[in-house]
């Protein structure tokens, strides 16, 4: 099986639904445990701490990317496999992106959603093709995903877009996607 490195956007806020949580920990404690890096925005606050405390607890090798003005708002991670400081968002997305060969987006706010725009838009201009999963815990990206009808049935992006995103609902379902994926075919 090929090591794989997940990048995992989500929230640096907990949400109001325990769920959200329980899931980032489950997630970062799976992707531990199936031998896969995390690779992430280096956080240790919200839904993003969780999932590295979680994959760092079950032993596995992590991977955080913070821009320099926010290590003391996200409490920068120092203790993470690998942590690095860039000087801008921007950066910080495309080392993330670089260093990964998946992306899965639990529950999160405007940065999570602008991570989640930005590699559906590359995908879309053929920029990649890796998988982008929405873990839709407790149905939290469903307004989403009707959005995206909604862009498609105005003629503002092709039906196809929808393909380029897959859905779990929970931590075992995107892990079985996960694990297809590092499992060489033969």
């Amino acid at each position: 099986m090929k090591t794989l490195s997940v990048c995992v956007y989500c929230g640096a806020r907990p949400g109001i639904d325990p769920a959200y949580m329980a899931a980032a920990t489950d997630l970062g404690r799976a992707l531990a445990e199936a031998d896969m890096r995390l690779v992430y925005g280096a956080g240790d606050v919200g839904i993003m701490g969780a999932v590295a405390r979680a994959a760092q607890s079950a032993r596995g090798e992590t991977f955080g990317v913070i821009p320099a003005h926010l290590m003391a708002w996200e409490v920068g991670k120092r203790d993470l496999t690998t942590f690095i400081v860039t000087e801008t968002m921007h950066e910080r997305k495309k080392v993330m992106f670089m260093n990964a060969d998946a992306v899965v987006v639990l529950p999160g706010g405007a940065g999570s959603l602008d991570e989640f725009f930005e590699v559906l838009t590359w995908r879309q201009l053929g920029l990649h093709h890796k998988p982008i999963y929405l873990l839709d815990i407790a149905g939290y990206w469903q307004p989403l995903i009707a959005l995206i009808d909604h862009v498609i049935a105005q003629g503002f992006a092709e039906e196809n877009i929808k393909g380029f995103i897959e859905t779990a609902d929970d931590v075992d379902g995107v892990m079985a996607k996960l694990t297809a994926l590092a499992t060489p075919a033969g």
